[in-house]
């Protein structure tokens, strides 16, 4: 286990400063229990299987917790489970929560590289809800914050974020989904002169990799969905980062939409602190490995996970190794990681 924690001032060698009673590494059984789940499914052709099985793994997981917990941002693609407005919980603290039991359900299904399960926690209130649609958006790390601006053209942006780190832009490597939306922005981007690195799904795993030093990722950036913005943003509060995000709609309705739920000015640019405006707590499990986190590896009569966990009551950043064994009888030793 590495823990990489900036310790809260006040805090001596022991921890004083660290809030006691707080359940960050609970929260983390539940993307564990998940990606145990989904990674089952890796290779097989079945998106939706992968989906529900994440989603129940991170349900059970959450109804042990003492937490009275309503699910504010909800699973995409999992049925009835998880969906917005359920409590979950078995009682006690009341938060909220984001989740995505499975980022890149398609990735598992073709067994690829880079899916994880999420979650996103806090009291009420600290997480932004809005319209499902997709949203433009980029986000970089504690290093880039503050020279972003979404509204400026993207080879501004990518040498604004070059100077900041001290590089060239052809050393940026920026991250963007394959999709026909993005022709022109990958365009751009080729047209400045940066590195791109083209991923399947997962925007907010590249979110989330665009902020911590070694992925040698610097700016992912591109249009996908609200949810995925929010839970971002959480990471990226956590993390110190930067995240800048613009409704997108792409029909009539979705702006009538967006004014319904208080979103007057369409072109208006959501902010770290407008989607995630209060300390979170957030929570990912690798599925399957990716720069940032190693996906599960089963073993004889146990599995492996490597899981992120944020927070910022506790002021940490820990990676987690975790032993999951099958049966009580083990055959298996434990071992170091890496052997």
């Amino acid at each position: 286990m590495t823990d990489v924690a900036a310790r809260p001032e006040g805090a001596g060698a022991g921890g004083e400063g660290i809030v006691r009673n707080c359940l960050c590494e609970n929260f983390a059984r539940s993307t564990e229990r998940a990606a145990l789940a989904s990674a089952r499914w890796l290779g097989r052709a079945d998106e939706v299987a992968a989906q529900e099985a994440a989603s129940s793994g991170m349900l059970d997981a959450l109804q042990k917790l003492p937490i009275d917990g309503t699910v504010m941002i909800g699973a995409a693609g999992a049925g009835e489970e998880l969906q917005a407005g359920e409590k979950v919980g078995s009682g006690g603290e009341e938060v909220v929560l984001a989740v995505d039991p499975l980022e890149g359900s398609g990735i598992v299904a073709r067994g690829g590289s880079g899916a994880m399960s999420m979650i996103a926690v806090g009291e009420p209130g600290s997480l932004q809800t809005l319209p499902d649609m997709y949203m433009r958006k980029m986000a970089v790390g504690p290093v880039a914050r503050g020279t972003i601006d979404l509204r400026r053209p993207v080879g501004e942006n990518i040498e604004a974020i070059a100077e900041a780190f001290g590089r060239r832009v052809g050393d940026v490597t920026t991250i963007v989904l394959e999709r026909p939306r993005h022709h022109d922005l990958i365009e751009e981007i080729r047209a400045a002169g940066a590195r791109i690195k083209l991923i399947q799904d997962g925007d907010v795993t590249a979110s989330i990799s665009a902020a911590i030093r070694g992925t040698n990722d610097h700016l992912a950036i591109g249009i996908g969905g609200t949810r995925q913005a929010v839970l971002a943003a959480a990471a990226l509060r956590c993390l110190g980062g930067d995240l800048q995000a613009q409704l997108w709609p792409v029909t009539r309705r979705e702006i009538e939409e967006a004014g319904e739920q208080g979103v007057e000015d369409i072109e208006r640019v959501f902010t770290t602190d407008d989607l995630a405006p209060q300390d979170a707590i957030v929570c990912a499990t690798g599925v399957s490995n990716s720069d940032l986190l190693r996906g599960v590896r089963f073993r004889a009569d146990s599995a492996w996970t490597h899981t992120l966990v944020m927070c910022m009551r506790c002021n940490w950043v820990r990676f987690t190794e975790g032993i999951h064994f099958f049966q009580r009888d083990r055959r298996e030793e434990v071992r170091l990681p890496g052997f």
